[in-house]
């Protein structure tokens, strides 16, 4: 996609509390809805500075394992350790409510709510974190724009920069680049080879093999349990996938 390939024994960079980012442990962790599993006994570790892709058919437990490293929902069984506040949360653009009358850099700003505290005032220092956030995403000049009046490329990149807000050692995104033009899916997997590169951790649902195999040095293939876990080039190796779940190399 012309960014150069991310290697995937990057060293992380030393920086701030990023240098002991929190690792995410399962242990036989079952996720589902109402009593009802979607994907089971998941046990391993997500590295601090890790670079992992999870996989998998529609219907695999996808959404719902990533909801569950979030912390969004609790395991139904096994047990999951990772530190508090610790996680920047994507969920699909399809979960976030977009007609809120707010303006691009008020949303962002919003974005830092956890670190800053729901009840304090927003000082001129969050207001310029919030600049360069924009900035980083390549969306400054929108900052005074109305929410609603932006494209799904352009919420995708405003979303980033509320994760930039939350200033997280592990960023966890379910498909961050569905239903997004090809220049914001560059400009947002770059951000995320820079943050990893900062020494954080991503953790990201997606479809796109060549966008896996390119930049994810780790995978996570799933189909209501997991089929795979370890370096990418192995999990996703061609012979494998012809005759497993997603059916296509």
């Amino acid at each position: 996609m012309g960014l150069g390939r991310h290697p995937a024994d990057l060293e992380p960079a030393r920086m701030g509390h990023v240098l002991n980012a929190a690792a995410i442990e399962l242990e036989g962790a079952t996720f589902g809805w109402r009593g009802q599993p979607a994907v089971r006994e998941v046990s391993g570790r997500f590295a601090p500075g890790c670079m992992t892709a999870i996989v998998g058919p529609n219907g695999a437990g996808k959404s719902t394992l990533v909801k569950g490293l979030a912390g969004v929902l609790a395991p139904m069984a096994g047990r999951l350790r990772r530190g508090r506040d610790t996680v920047a949360w994507l969920p699909q653009a399809a979960e976030l409510e977009r007609d809120f009358p707010i303006s691009v850099l008020d949303a962002v700003v919003l974005g830092g709510w956890r670190r800053i505290g729901a009840w304090r005032a927003v000082g001129e220092g969050e207001t310029a974190r919030a600049h360069l956030a924009l900035r980083r995403v390549g969306l400054e000049q929108l900052a005074q724009r109305p929410l609603q009046a932006l494209s799904g490329g352009q919420l995708q990149r405003v979303l980033f920069a509320r994760l930039l807000m939350q200033d997280a050692p592990i960023l966890i995104l379910d498909e961050p680049f569905a239903a997004v033009d090809g220049q914001t899916t560059r400009v947002l997997m770059a951000l995320l080879c820079a943050l990893n590169a900062e020494g954080r951790s991503v953790i990201a649902v997606l479809h796109d093999m060549a966008l896996v195999r390119e930049y994810f040095g780790q995978t996570l293939l799933l189909s209501g349990r997991v089929l795979g876990w370890g370096p990418t080039a192995e999990v996703l190796a061609p012979e494998r996938l012809a005759h497993g779940p997603l059916g296509y190399a």
